[in-house]
């Protein structure tokens, strides 16, 4: 078979094994990619052994169980195969991984490296020591010093790639990040999702998928339902993390026990789902917030979708329902917006009109379009 194009792309691991932001987009991106007849050869950690689809090839660089160092010192070991790669284009997508690969990076092929966030600011954030810290940005100033040109998912990112790495803006690409509009459809009415679920079909319902750490802001949305003027709103909480147990005994000393359900890990199959059972997904995140894929998620569902507006997440949500940006990231601007909604200040919009903005602007055949002309750039 004739491919269209052959890209090599450097990502982290396998996302239906393990769920994230990161690992979703490049499944989804590769996906798309080979349904339009182009080649993929995806360098991953703890990869499936066989090939999912037709044009994928997966190698698979180390195992999710070793060491960080065990996985770096076998990255770069298995990525040797990029020297003689017949590929058109590199794409990174994790420092880590790109650092272990960058002795075989052959230099007659462009380097695009997708820039999900600052590795080495996230880990500061959670609070990190700083010997790891200082490690990721030299891992990181590498890998970018090597890279041709980069694609931010937006604007907000591209300013932190510019202004904390010294990126020129010239080599900056903004395309948001896509959404597989298949798997994330409204498919159930609102109550016959909370019955698939269990969900209470008689209260407003928030529905919030996070990383349970420090910067998504979960303990902030805490303080805010408390401050709520009505009291008929029920949060699911769906994600894994080390704060889960300081949130739980935050909403019991809030007085939220009843109003509040933490799901632990959803699984993809039923994320839909839950999505089509809220009234309305929120991410109160507190910082950088490169895009927010849980959004999109919401909105190809058909459920409107409320944001603080931190990092790129307005820049989905200001141009479709700019009422649904929270003022700040306060617990008590997100009051002020939930207060809006729940006494009906401030309108939701529509399911079809959640659905139709979501397939319109962000469905992955578009977006991965724009992303292999960016990857391609320069190819004859």
């Amino acid at each position: 078979m004739l491919y269209s194009s052959q890209i090599a792309i450097v990502g982290n691991t396998w996302f239906p094994t393990r769920p994230g932001g990161l690992d979703r987009y490049v499944y989804e991106l590769i996906q798309a990619l080979t349904a339009a007849e182009g080649r993929v050869d995806l360098y991953g950690i703890g990869l499936p052994q066989a090939e999912e689809t037709a044009g994928l090839c997966l190698k698979n660089l180390a195992t999710p169980e070793m060491s960080f160092w065990q996985r770096l010192w076998s990255a770069r070991h298995h990525s040797r195969s990029l020297r003689h790669t017949r590929a058109d284009a590199i794409n990174l997508h994790f420092a880590l991984y790109g650092f272990a690969a960058l002795p075989h990076l052959p230099p007659n092929v462009p380097v695009t490296c997708t820039f999900h966030g600052p590795w080495a600011l996230e880990s500061q954030k959670e609070g990190e020591n700083g010997f790891k810290v200082w490690l990721k940005q030299q891992m990181e100033q590498r890998v970018y010093r090597r890279c041709d040109r980069f694609i931010v998912l937006s604007k907000a990112f591209g300013t932190i790639l510019h202004q904390e790495y010294g990126v020129d803006w010239d080599k900056i690409h903004i395309i948001p990040g896509g959404v597989d509009t298949q798997r994330f459809q409204p498919s159930h009415s609102r109550q016959q999702a909370r019955e698939a679920l269990g969900w209470p079909g008689d209260r407003f319902i928030l529905f919030t998928p996070r990383r349970l750490v420090h910067r998504m802001g979960l303990d902030v949305l805490l303080q805010a339902i408390a401050q709520l003027e009505s009291e008929d709103i029920w949060l699911a909480i769906a994600g894994k993390g080390a704060l889960r147990e300081a949130l739980e005994a935050q909403a019991t000393a809030l007085g939220l026990g009843e109003r509040v359900k933490f799901l632990g890990f959803v699984p993809d199959g039923e994320l839909s789902i839950a999505y089509q059972a809220a009234d309305l997904a929120i991410m109160p995140s507190q910082s950088l917030e490169g895009f927010g894929l849980v959004l999109l998620e919401a909105l190809a569902s058909g459920t409107p979708a409320l944001c603080t507006p931190v990092g790129g997440m307005p820049e989905v949500i200001r141009p479709f329902s700019p009422e649904l940006v929270a003022q700040s990231p306060s617990a008590e601007a997100i009051a002020a917006t939930l207060n809006g909604v729940l006494s009906g200040r401030i309108a939701l919009p529509e399911r079809s009109v959640c659905r139709d903005y979501a397939v319109t602007h962000f469905s992955w055949p578009t977006i991965a379009g724009r992303v292999q002309q960016v990857l391609l750039e320069g190819r004859s």
